[in-house]
């Protein structure tokens, strides 16, 4: 992308912004900067710092979560999560003003897949750049592994967007929409749409008696859509639900044994007695999994693996199981995740 820019302009850099600190949106900047050339000024949302510190504090969590996530086709080890070489040296809290040359661009704070989010206006060209509010697929507002993510502010932030009747949008992830305002436009909206009813149901089914968690999980519906821009290839609605229930719903799943519980080995210990060994429990399973039960199927898998997880025969079905559900997962954090459940069952146990 660095050489690309420089076939057309030989100029310094004289303006960055950081849509938020994520590690592909914020740790890159130096390749696009000229020999010797000094820090230009570079622009982000207060938040920030904040997110880079603490990725520094869980810098060896960050490395294998995201491991797990990329399927391990990120670098190794903590040492990538250290602040970026480049910091910020702007800093706003709701909205920034700034001129660069003979454009103006409007800069505005949106929680979104980060609280540090924000995206970009310029009105002359009537360009919008959204950051990681559009990767064109399911908005990532569900991740399993990571933080809090905002579905109620990152609909209003794609309302906001398409107020401006932009012509052109720069995704965060995906190729940009070009002089077609109707199609930035139907993105943006769906999109939020998209969110808002997630949000809905999800408030619906919690104010209706605040059930167990897992239950208002399936009770919402996941919106139906055949827009190529919410394929749910990265996260899915399901995980956006449980980040709507974290936020307003503690960590509690609302199952009593759940609220002090066991620790799982002796647990699945007993369940294996009852039912006849550790092999009766994952044969039960490989059945549930043969008739199409996978989600079924994964919890007596976890809980043969847990009881006997010497046995090598054990670990081996246990692995194939998750092999075959990841093979039918359509969004990559899911198939990733059970990838790398599949890995860890196949694992011999440190005896330690």
């Amino acid at each position: 992308m660095a050489a690309l820019i420089r076939e057309k302009t030989q100029a310094p850099v004289h303006t960055a912004i950081f849509t938020h600190g994520h590690l592909d949106h914020a740790y890159g900047l130096k390749s696009f900067l000229m020999p010797d050339q000094p820090a230009p000024r570079i622009v982000a949302q207060r938040a920030i710092f904040d997110r880079f510190a603490r990725y520094h504090r869980t810098a060896g969590m960050n490395a294998e979560i995201n491991a797990r996530q990329f399927g391990r086709a990120l670098p190794a080890g903590p040492a990538i999560f250290r602040p970026p070489a480049l910091m910020p040296n702007l800093l706003f809290d709701d909205r920034l003003l700034l001129a660069a040359g003979e454009l103006n661009l409007e800069i505005f704070h949106c929680r979104g897949e980060t609280d540090d989010a924000c995206w970009v206006w310029c009105p002359q060209r009537r360009v919008a750049c959204s950051g990681d509010l559009v990767i064109n697929a399911v908005p990532n507002a569900g991740n399993p592994q990571k933080v809090q993510r905002y579905p109620w502010d990152w609909a209003d932030g794609l309302r906001a967007i398409a107020a401006r009747d932009a012509a052109s949008l720069c995704p965060g992830h995906g190729g940009p929409v070009v002089q077609d305002s109707a199609k930035v436009k139907r993105l943006l909206l769906e999109t939020a749409e998209y969110l808002d009813s997630i949000v809905r149901q999800t408030l619906a089914a919690m104010n209706d008696g605040a059930p167990p968690h897992v239950d208002i999980v399936h009770r919402v519906q996941s919106p139906e859509t055949m827009s190529p821009w919410l394929r749910p290839v990265y996260d899915e609605a399901e995980f956006i639900v449980r980040n709507v229930i974290r936020y307003y719903g503690g960590w509690w799943s609302g199952r009593p044994s759940e609220l002090k519980p066991a620790q799982r080995a002796p647990v699945a210990r007993e369940i294996a007695a009852l039912a006849g060994g550790a092999a009766v429990l994952l044969g039960r399973a490989q059945e549930l999994a043969a008739a199409g039960e996978m989600r079924l199927a994964g919890h007596l898998a976890d809980f043969a693996l847990e009881a006997a997880p010497e046995d090598a025969a054990i670990r081996e079905g246990v692995a194939e199981l998750y092999d075959r559900r990841a093979a039918a997962e359509t969004s990559l954090m899911a198939e990733n995740l059970f990838n790398a459940a599949a890995a860890d069952a196949r694992r011999t146990p440190n005896p330690g």
